[in-house]
């Protein structure tokens, strides 16, 4: 019997492991459906500084997850790549390092996550951090994440050159991306070891000392099939090996951090979700909450990319490449402060055809479209489906297409040109990513193509239209608005940051999954923490705050169990 059972080795679920086993008299399990990564046993890909091949180790992700990204595609879905590992997004993202704006907590208590505003959020956002660069009350010196930027001496000239452009348009440049919220450039603020290597949560907080406490137990290869209940109670999960037997762990408490599109499917094949759905699937109904997978939040994504000259191109191939940001604000109607974000990208892939590419990766910091997670089958061996519904809220797609008219002005500004040539629109899509999978063909396709557009000279525009946005040139979007948009519907992506898909809520709001401290409604002894907990998206890459997240919620757990020791403590010691 576990005191607690995580189920989950995500950010989320590596800190709740972290943190509930420092209390000894707790005995937790941690069960993780990927494989361990420990700080001796990172791949290279995952270890670097550079994160561009992380995420195409198919070893890493859920291999058979697909999502439907917007509304006007048809029900076509394409591979939406999410990590399978112990640590979750922070061992294949990015690596950013940011929160989001104050008044982002602040709407989540107004949207009935009592307590969760950010005057509450930032101590725990101090103490999951080591800042290395800035220090005040907004910055933490002693948490498990190191955080700091980039030197400027490291910055790649085209990266510098998209800041002056920038500067010229009146974006000034600011120290802290952290620091006070406000429109403006930022170097990007980034969470890496005093080697320069990635750190994620299995790293950082499931560090050495804390994997020898005998406290603590770490399951990785093992598939959560449902939670197990005792009436309405939780009481554990059925687990599959990866030799297909099946076992019964039991806990007091049981602790759902699968992710914001595997937690709801994980609720939903348990029993909890909407009754109908459910039962149509033959899945015997323990509580209904409609709210379970509605809510699926992301923000999408466009980009405007252009080939770099030689003398543009970053020095450092191994440096990491979103070293800078814009944050701006559309100024439309019924949108906040900096609710654009764009990253100035030093290459554009980890391959030879990206190093020669530097790219403005723009998204909707503060998005308002919601889509919708449900199960295919109540078998946990079939993916959910995942349709994000992106720009059904016009705002977004009105934002996207301002952001590509923006991007493609910076770009085109007289001071960028010793620094670009052609400049071209450019997404994520399933032709990009499938050609950026390692392998012999594709390196001897992307050699080609380097060597191509290093020797076209002015005919390099025709071989990018043909070859790279196969026939589509930034002048035709931006001379007529109905080619902006359906470029803009067809090529809109995201940033593999899905959240609010369990969120917490008032107990007289339907749609709300759990109460502030994550516990569920309808049952007992069963609790979400990770990103599926957000009521509204942050303005911010997501890993941080669902660190910050789990922090909160293991606290508050720690709490009420302490409070349980001790009345069980004053119970044996009583003496009629």
């Amino acid at each position: 019997m576990f005191d607690y059972l995580i189920l989950g080795g995500g950010s989320a679920g590596c800190v709740l492991a972290a943190r509930l086993s420092e209390d000894a008299r707790a005995n937790v399990c941690l069960v993780e459906a990927g494989r361990d990564i420990s700080a001796h046993t990172m791949p290279d890909a995952i270890r670097s500084r550079y994160p561009g091949r992380a995420y195409l180790d198919t070893r890493n992700i859920w291999q058979q997850l697909k999502a439907r990204m917007s509304m006007s595609m048809s029900g076509a879905r394409r591979r939406y790549e999410q990590a399978r590992l112990l640590g979750g997004g922070s061992a294949i993202n990015a690596l950013m390092a940011n929160r989001g704006s104050p008044a982002d907590y602040d709407e989540w208590e107004t949207l009935g996550a009592d307590g969760w505003n950010w005057r509450t959020c930032l101590p725990w956002f101090r103490k999951l951090e080591t800042d290395c660069d800035f220090s005040g009350p907004l910055h933490g010196g002693d948490g498990p994440l190191r955080i700091q930027r980039p030197t400027w001496p490291r910055i790649s000239p085209f990266v510098r050159a998209v800041l002056d452009s920038l500067a010229e348009r009146g974006h000034a440049l600011h120290e802290d991306q952290n620091g006070p919220w406000e429109d403006g450039t930022f170097i990007g603020s980034i969470g890496v070891s005093a080697n320069g290597e990635r750190i994620p949560t299995s790293v950082c907080y499931l560090d050495d000392t804390a994997r020898a406490r005998s406290n603590l137990t770490i399951r990785t290869g093992e598939v959560v099939e449902r939670i197990l209940f005792d009436g309405k109670r939780a009481i554990g999960a059925c687990i599959v090996r990866a030799d297909g037997t099946r076992e019964e762990l039991k806990a007091r408490r049981v602790i759902v951090s699968a992710g914001a599109i595997h937690s709801p499917a994980l609720l939903m094949r348990s029993g909890i979700g909407p009754a109908d759905e459910l039962a149509a699937l033959g899945i015997d109904v323990l509580a209904d909450r409609p709210g379970v997978g509605r809510n699926l939040m992301e923000h999408p994504s466009i980009a405007v990319s252009a080939f770099l000259p030689r003398a543009a191109r970053t020095p450092f191939p191994d440096e990491h490449h979103e070293q800078a940001i814009v944050r701006f604000s559309s100024g439309l109607a019924d949108t906040v402060q900096g609710d654009m974000h764009g990253a100035i990208l030093s290459r554009s892939g980890w391959h030879s055809v990206g190093y020669r590419l530097g790219t403005i990766f723009f998204w909707v910091n503060k998005s308002y479209s919601r889509g919708r997670v449900t199960l295919a089958s109540a078998s946990a061996f079939d993916e959910p489906d995942v349709d994000f519904a992106m720009l059904s809220d016009s705002r977004d797609l009105e934002r996207l297409k301002l952001a590509l008219r923006f991007g493609a002005a910076v770009l085109a500004s007289p001071s960028m040109n010793a620094h670009r040539d052609v400049i071209f629109p450019s997404s994520y899509s399933p032709r990009v990513a499938a050609v950026a999978v390692p392998g012999t063909w594709n390196a001897v396709q992307r050699g080609a193509l380097s060597t191509l557009l290093d020797i076209a000279g002015p005919l390099r525009g025709a071989l990018i239209k043909s070859v790279v946005t196969q026939g589509v040139s930034i002048a035709e979007p931006l001379a007529d608005d109905r080619a902006m948009t359906a470029f803009v519907q067809r090529n809109v992506g995201g940033t593999w940051h899905p959240s609010g898909t369990c969120r917490m809520g008032s107990s007289t709001d339907p749609l709300a999954v759990t109460d502030s401290h994550g516990a569920v409604y309808g049952v007992e002894g069963l609790h979400v923490c990770d990103a599926s907990l957000m009521p509204s998206i942050p303005c911010a890459n997501t890993n941080v705050p669902t660190i910050m997240i789990a922090e909160r919620v293991a606290d508050a757990l720690r709490g009420a169990a302490s409070d349980e020791y001790e009345t069980a403590a004053r119970a044996l010691n009583y003496s009629p």
